[in-house]
């Protein structure tokens, strides 16, 4: 989704994952309104029959299982056991089961990977999503963005924005991140943790999630809590900073790695995303077997600009 603000400024709007929409509800929740001062310019409402997968003209897949530069062990499919609508959420379950891939490699879990690349991608504005994270040592649920250069550019030239991701073993918190090249160091990044209250954890409840991004900023939040905003003017020295072009966006619930270290439980649980409708104002939108991840509605939101907003 995305919403077009009325302000120079553009945002996109991600609520409970479920899918990517500008503003659009899952479950039982009300439909919002969007942000003031925002128009929607993309939206998934994910009210597909139950069991379907994803809108096709909105999603596509990333298929695979090679580590995905972090020795990940799940292999991503589109099969509907790992990515369906379910009561208008999109869920996105990590299972614990054998599975052979097509060059004969077998892997202990299966999730899935979904992506806007190819269909929808936007420069600036804001991207939110309502989301319920999965509990469990060694998932790693994420909702984040890159450049739609990957192709040719590669990573990291391409540019990585990180809105929302989060490891097992640190259930309350919340990490959010640039991540760009260097050419002094492998990458160049800003990163930074929100925690949620002693005793309280992302997986309880949902929570919104979300990125501002304008020309040389971008301010992360979850809920209204705006927990870090990054500058160009503070990018790491030999860094170049690469966040002015159209960026496409990914859910996925990936299963160990170099990061959230192995699994240890065997208990799988399903990944839930809800979204809501999106209202007229710009904004743009891993796991074990055991483990439940809500992704909520979604939107993107642009400052307002003259009646048509060209689609990407």
């Amino acid at each position: 989704m995305g919403l077009v603000s009325t302000n120079p400024k553009i945002a996109i709007h991600f609520c409970s994952l479920a899918a990517f929409s500008l503003f659009s509800l899952g479950g039982s929740a009300q439909r919002q309104k969007p942000p003031e001062g925002y128009s929607l310019i993309w939206s998934d409402e994910f009210n597909g029959k139950n069991g379907s997968q994803p809108d096709p003209s909105k999603w596509t897949y990333d298929i695979g299982g090679n580590g995905w530069g972090n020795r990940e062990l799940e292999y991503y499919t589109s099969r509907p056991e790992n990515a369906r609508i379910e009561n208008g959420n999109l869920v996105i379950t990590a299972r614990e089961e054998p599975y052979r891939g097509p060059n004969g490699t077998d892997f202990d879990y299966t999730s899935a990977r979904l992506k806007t690349q190819g269909l929808f991608s936007q420069t600036y504005g804001r991207f939110e999503a309502r989301i319920k994270l999965p509990a469990g040592q060694g998932l790693w649920p994420a909702f984040w963005m890159l450049g739609d250069n990957f192709g040719s550019a590669g990573w990291p030239k391409c540019g990585e924005i990180d809105i929302m991701e989060n490891i097992g073993r640190e259930p309350g918190i919340n990490h959010g991140s640039l991540h760009g090249p260097s050419s002094s160091a492998p990458t160049a990044d800003l990163t930074s943790t929100i925690s949620l209250p002693a005793g309280q954890n992302y997986s309880d409840d949902f929570h919104v999630y979300a990125v501002e991004w304008e020309p040389g900023t971008v301010r992360f939040y979850v809920d209204s809590n705006n927990y870090a905003t990054f500058t160009q003017a503070q990018w790491p020295a030999n860094g170049t900073w690469v966040f002015d072009h159209p960026f496409f966006i990914i859910l996925n619930v990936a299963v160990g790695g170099s990061w959230p270290g192995e699994c240890r439980t065997s208990d799988g649980r399903t990944c839930v995303i809800e979204t809501r409708s999106a209202q007229t104002s710009p904004r743009s939108l891993r796991r074990r077997r055991g483990s439940d991840h809500c992704w909520r509605p979604t939107l993107a939101a642009l400052p307002h600009v003259p009646a048509t907003l060209p689609m990407r």
